[in-house]
């Protein structure tokens, strides 16, 4: 890919060595003895975003990309200089996993023993009801959120619930559920070989939960259970059967395929501005081209850099003036009005709510510094990892919690710059959605330290 992408390349081969060798790189790090979950999803999301996507379309389409690209007017100087900043950045990150893997934390070097022991005790003890329950419960909400349009992607509410009810909806389906089913799993597999009821029900949250959002992304928070499953399983010495795994495949495969389908059809008649409803044809047509969309141009990257690269007005004030930026249920984003002609302005902003975001490469450029992107990328590599060191700590060493939270961190960076300021409520989401669970077990400690001194006393 690289050779063909190279033959097409109008700027400096050298440029294009130095992208090609530092994204790989993080990409392959992901995957080695002493990474944690966010370099391997940071790995992923980045590849796809930036190097995947730039070599083919430089290969096979011309140079020519899907997303909005702002001033970047084609030329070699251009392409390099977009390369370069890019390079940048994700050598900054490498640094940062480099660093943490010599002097903090890695999974390398800790127990594969998960803790939280009473809260294994319950589970074990009510295994059937807490199941039943947690069904029930997920099924429950991904109906009213779809019937009633709480929180949607794509479109703004149609129903604001009270006393801050709405935000609890966004929390539980977009990973709240899921950090309950990296429990339940994670309980599961200390006793468990093969937990088919588990698995299941953990893979169709994720499929009820994606579909009553209108999202077509729920092979995001279901691979990260199963990547964490699958090295909580190793770290245990545990080999679950061959039909367990390949059952568990077909079932994601199966309903991945079923969420962007229902997902897309459910899209296109919300959004279609003359309400028409698809044919079954129009459907499976609508949705192949999604599929292509999904797997090249879905993941935000390179258009951001090639946009905010070619800016003119690159500075401090442009920097300032992005923090400032508020989240509206309406309208479009600030790097839509400043830095692309966005097919989205011409939308119905009474209806619809569609941004485009920059990612968090783009955006730490702003300034229109390298040293400054540098510096910025190298800490947030630390946060990222912090984070995730938090929630092995307070989260029982719960490994697949660890997947699923470093994924929404990766993904968070990815899909960085609209209302930035606010990204305090995610990350804040993430770390009381570990605070839950470790009080969790706090409390049924408390609570069985309470029966066994009463049956003294008694």
């Amino acid at each position: 890919m690289s050779f063909l992408t190279l033959a097409n390349y109008p700027g400096h081969a050298a440029v294009y060595a130095i992208f090609t060798i530092s994204l790989n790189a993080l990409f392959i790090i992901g995957f080695t003895r002493g990474r944690i979950f966010f370099d391997t999803f940071i790995g992923i999301f980045f590849w796809l975003g930036f190097w995947l996507k730039f070599s083919v379309r430089v290969a096979f389409m011309g140079g020519n990309f899907h997303e909005p690209v702002g001033n970047f007017n084609g030329t070699g100087s251009a392409f390099d200089c977009a390369l370069l900043v890019t390079s940048c950045g994700i050598i900054a990150l490498l640094v940062a996993s480099f660093v943490r893997r010599k002097f903090s934390f890695s999974y390398a070097n800790v127990s594969g023993q998960s803790e939280h022991e009473k809260t294994f005790s319950f589970y074990q003890r009510y295994r059937v009801p807490v199941l039943v329950l947690f069904f029930v419960l997920f099924t429950i909400v991904a109906v009213t959120n779809i019937t009633f349009g709480i929180y949607q992607r794509g479109t703004v509410s149609r129903t604001i619930l009270p006393f801050g009810f709405g935000g609890i909806y966004a929390w539980l389906l977009l990973f709240g559920f899921a950090s309950f089913s990296a429990v339940i799993l994670d309980c599961e597999f200390r006793f468990k070989k093969n937990p088919y009821l588990a698995s299941i029900i953990a893979l169709l949250e994720c499929f009820f939960s994606n579909v009553s959002m209108l999202s077509r992304g729920m092979v995001l928070n279901s691979g990260a259970l199963i990547l964490g499953a699958d090295e909580k399983t190793k770290r245990r010495f545990i080999n679950p059967s061959l039909l367990y795994k390949l059952s568990m495949c077909f079932l994601l495969v199966a309903l991945f395929v079923s969420s962007i389908f229902v997902a897309s059809h459910v899209r296109s008649y919300i959004y279609s501005v003359s309400a028409t409803k698809m044919t079954t044809h129009d459907t499976f047509v609508h949705t192949a081209k999604v599929g292509q969309v999904l797997m090249l141009d879905r993941w935000v990257g390179i258009e951001g850099v090639m946009a905010v690269s070619s800016y003119p007005g690159l500075g401090w004030d442009l920097w300032k003036k992005a923090w400032r930026e508020r989240f509206s249920r309406s309208g479009t984003s600030m790097y839509d009005l400043t830095f692309i002609e966005s097919p989205y302005l011409e939308m119905d902003k009474s209806i619809n709510h569609f941004v485009s975001v920059p990612g968090i490469l783009a955006f730490f450029y702003y300034p229109g510094s390298y040293s400054f992107l540098f510096v910025s990328m190298l800490l947030l590599g630390f946060l990222g990892a912090g984070i995730e060191m938090f929630v092995y700590k307070l989260g029982g060493a719960n490994i697949i919690l660890c997947s699923l939270l470093a994924q929404i961190v990766a993904y968070r960076y990815a899909h960085f710059g609209y209302a930035p300021n606010q990204s305090y409520l995610l990350f804040g989401s993430v770390l009381l959605n570990v605070l839950i669970i470790f009080l969790l077990d706090k409390s049924l400690s408390f609570l069985d330290e309470k029966r066994r001194n009463k049956r003294i006393g008694a």
